[in-house]
């Protein structure tokens, strides 16, 4: 999809002024809003090429941007022939140092300059900038982006919503494949097949599942104890995880039942559920706060008895990122505005007993909000 970059650079540098002298944005979600830079999917272990510190957009409030690429960057990233960006490739033997040097006396800086760094970079890159830029001080680039990112544009919207269509479809055949005595990695492995199987560049995040019974015990953040763990009646599974597409990010939560559910896991569900309709009614723009959407939603699951057991916000913001701000949470009292775009997601979390979620990402509107996805609303059930 086209996107007018040139406009959202002008208003960047626009807003660039009244805070910094210099902006340096690393390969994030700023840079690709920005220019188009796309992002690589991440890696358990650390990867880089010589020179990588520099590897970012250096832009002035007055002048073109330069995009600094090593040359395996540029090559291998496909990026050589970038439209719109003045682009400098570092050579594999050549100094990093140097060449930033030169495009720094070439921004005539004032002393003590002020420059704005995206907040994905690196220490290795402020150290260096430090050498180069004696008394320099550093402000948070991401900040001024943010300005921008805040509010979706139709047409983002429009991505996020094909977005969720490839994360939904996914599931669907999730659900087909699943089977009791599954492990936890075989379900997770599912979902991720099915999602790259759907059209998604990869998961947006690490695919996780929550799965809770009377002899099944939740245990958060114990992965390798989990990921072989067989799932056996009775048991709930709750799923967290999302598509990539066109640089956008979806997350996105259901819950299945291994087993005919019982009365207290059919409760809990339809709570969990209850809330979420209260929070996609609160998420009225230019009426309510994000503090007052957590409030909606909390106030059904705590007035039933489980507000222990919803352990989190009920959502944050999302787009390029899978989390960004504001948070839907007690302490953040951002002015709901349109085009924001939140996720929804109460849970029950229960460590000896049934558990249940559900997560949709939901536009901000005046009326309340628009969810993006609005599938499987009954419990699902695998006898």
């Amino acid at each position: 999809m086209l996107m007018n970059y040139s406009e959202r650079v002008s208003i960047f540098q626009r807003n660039l002024g009244a805070a910094a002298d210099l902006a340096f944005l690393p390969i994030s979600a700023d840079l690709q809003y920005l220019v188009g830079v796309p992002r690589d999917l991440p890696t358990y272990g650390w990867t880089m090429h010589p020179g990588a510190w520099l590897e970012g957009l250096w832009i002035t409030p007055g002048r073109d941007g330069v995009l600094t690429l090593p040359r395996m960057t540029a090559e291998f990233g496909g990026l050589s022939d970038l439209k719109g960006v003045n682009l400098r490739v570092l050579g594999d033997h050549d100094d990093p140092a140097t060449l930033v040097g030169e495009l720094l006396a070439a921004f005539d800086l004032p002393d003590a300059a002020r420059v704005a760094v995206g907040d994905r970079a690196h220490a290795e890159t402020l150290v260096a900038l430090q050498a180069l830029l004696p008394g320099v001080r550093f402000v948070s680039g991401t900040q001024i982006v943010r300005q921008q990112r805040v509010i979706k544009r139709e047409d983002e919207i429009a991505q996020m919503r094909k977005a969720g269509a490839i994360t939904e479809a996914a599931f669907a055949d999730t659900i087909k494949a699943l089977k009791h005595g599954m492990t936890e990695l075989d379900v997770i492995s599912e979902v991720n097949h099915q999602l790259r199987r759907h059209g998604s560049l990869g998961e947006s995040f690490t695919t996780s599942l929550y799965c809770s019974g009377p002899d099944h015990p939740l245990l958060f953040g114990q992965r390798q104890a989990t990921a072989q763990r067989q799932l056996n009646p009775p048991v709930a599974l709750l799923f967290d995880f999302g598509a990539i597409y066109d640089g956008y990010c979806y997350d996105y939560g259901r819950t299945v039942c291994f087993g005919q559910p019982d009365a207290e896991m059919q409760r809990v569900y339809d709570l969990v559920m209850q809330s979420q309709a209260a929070g996609i009614a609160a998420l009225q723009a230019e009426v309510n706060t994000t503090a007052q959407t957590d409030a909606a939603a909390r106030d059904v699951i705590e007035a039933a008895g489980y507000g222990e057991a919803f352990r989190h916000r009920l959502g944050h913001a999302i787009g390029m990122d899978v989390h960004e701000p504001p948070f839907l949470t007690a302490s953040d009292n951002t002015l709901l505005q349109a085009g924001m775009l939140f996720t929804i997601e109460p849970s029950i979390t229960q460590f000896n007993s049934f558990s249940a979620r559900v997560e949709d990402v939901v536009v901000a509107r005046p009326s309340g909000g628009e969810k993006l996805t609005d599938g499987f609303q009954a419990l699902i059930v695998i006898d």
